[in-house]
């Protein structure tokens, strides 16, 4: 096959694979969608925390 007809064929290609692609890529979310989704991360990793170390009792 020629490089040129190569060339043309991918290019063909890869403006029917971006086409396709942008029909299933999200819209950008908000600022609002962004920050609930932040506050929700940093809930859980709070809640995940290390708990303290647990005391050992001594006998006496």
């Amino acid at each position: 096959m020629h490089c040129d007809i190569h060339l043309v064929l991918h290019d063909l290609r890869a403006a029917e694979l971006h086409a396709t692609a942008a029909v299933f890529r999200p819209a950008r979310p908000g600022l609002r969608h962004r920050m609930g989704w932040t506050m929700i991360e940093l809930g859980l990793r709070l809640t995940q925390a290390s708990p303290a170390p647990a005391r050992t009792v001594r006998a006496v």
